[in-house]
């Protein structure tokens, strides 16, 4: 149970842990990590068992199941030493070859416990979403154990994936902030993707984190912040991720390889001229900071970079999405002849991108890189913040918003 604005918050993985029952008849497997814990911060899969839930296999995301894999990367781990049970890596597994890890398993259903950070691509939902599918496909059923967004669930920003450009940063029409928890998004999707990908929805149950309203992005998201991978590693970096992340498509370094990934960008060839030129943009919530570093490893490592760092001032104000796109109009702008977009193969992790543009995925289009290389105004492509039952619909929304902090000083729903 954690405590936010005077609000008890309980998980969906403490409620099953307190009545196994939840997660229906039969055995389940857990889909989890280093994330998956109770509020005194144990471990769910060692507690649900000892609780008697009749959990037989445990499945791990991208980072593995106890985080320790770089980006694209998991863990090679066959069974977990703490409860000595099977653990199946979903990582880069789709198809007949996921279905055949759902039936070797030998689960009833699949109960799905990851902290999600609220970015389209942020992969552990899309590990939801296949996971779905296959479950849907082999007659499993499939139960979320919901948790907060970390950024509030009060807006959504950014545009909507479309099809021709969905991989594994994003497999169905999401805006790039989708404003949901874990278990609203799996409501959605299980009436349009799922359903369209299996030939049926799955049959969905969604254990919702009692207590929980949606308010400005919060710290609180459960009995601690724990970081979800490698490279988020506080609050600070999860809230400036939707934005930040685009520059993964690009030929700058997204601070990976320092202390404070996302929070900062940089390269080479960018001078003093880049921090004025944001700071005259006059963004709200949100100042830059002109800096020097050296990143430890991924891009450029062992060089010496300039950039920003980004200084969130008002977490209600500051629209990361449309943040970063200004950031990009800008680089195009005054470093025409440096600043890049990442090479046509892919990178960054996405799987099968061909040829690709990495940008164009985590856009979901390639309106965004035309429109920047093209000298336009970007910003249109990107509408401002809204409530996100304005894309999802206001039937899939379990969670009701603070009135005074709604955008439109109502609740969503």
């Amino acid at each position: 149970m954690s405590t936010d604005g005077g609000a008890a918050t309980t998980t969906g993985i403490a409620r099953l842990h307190d009545s196994p029952g939840l997660a229906g008849p039969g055995r389940f497997a857990l889909v989890t990590n280093h994330t998956g814990v109770l509020p005194d911060l144990r471990p769910a899969a060692p507690a649900l068992l000892a609780a008697g839930a009749p959990l037989v296999a445990l499945f791990g995301p991208e980072h593995g199941l106890h985080g320790t894999g770089q980006a694209g990367e998991s863990e090679a781990a066959r069974s977990d030493p703490d409860t000595g049970l099977p653990v199946y890596d979903t990582y880069r597994c789709a198809g007949e070859r996921l279905d055949k890890l759902l039936i070797d398993s030998g689960a009833d259903a699949l109960v799905y416990d990851l902290q999600d950070i609220g970015a389209r691509f942020y992969t552990y939902v899309w590990t939801m979403f296949d996971l779905m599918v296959s479950a849907a496909r082999t007659g499993r059923r499939f139960v979320v154990a919901d948790r907060p967004n970390p950024l509030g669930g009060r807006v959504a920003e950014g545009p909507l994936l479309e099809p021709a450009w969905a991989s594994f940063v994003g497999r169905a029409p999401v805006p790039v902030r989708h404003g949901l928890t874990a278990g609203e998004l799996a409501r959605y999707l299980n009436t349009s993707a799922v359903a369209q990908a299996a030939g049926r929805p799955v049959e969905l149950t969604v254990i919702e984190a009692t207590g929980w309203r949606r308010a400005p992005a919060t710290e609180a998201t459960g009995p601690a912040w724990i970081a979800p991978s490698p490279n988020i590693p506080t609050p600070a970096t999860a809230l400036v991720y939707p934005g930040t992340c685009l520059f993964e498509g690009t030929n700058l370094s997204e601070g990976r390889g320092t202390t404070q990934p996302f929070e900062i960008v940089g390269a080479p060839y960018l001078d003093g001229r880049f921090a004025p030129a944001l700071a005259g943009l006059g963004l709200p919530g949100v100042h830059f900071r002109d800096l020097r570093y050296v990143p430890a490893f991924h891009k450029h490592a062992g060089l010496p970079l300039r950039g920003v760092q980004l200084h969130v001032t008002d977490r209600e104000a500051f629209a990361p999405v449309r943040t970063a796109v200004a950031m990009l109009a800008v680089l195009r702008r005054l470093y025409p002849d440096d600043f890049a977009w990442h090479t046509p193969d892919g990178g960054g992790g996405a799987e099968d991108t061909g040829h690709r543009y990495f940008v164009d995925l985590l856009w979901g289009s390639d309106r965004l890189r035309r429109a920047v290389d093209a000298g336009e105004d970007p910003l249109p492509l990107c509408d401002p913040p809204a409530p996100p039952g304005r894309w999802a619909g206001e039937d899939v929304l379990l969670y009701p918003a603070d009135l005074a902090s709604s955008p439109e000083g109502r609740s969503p729903r």
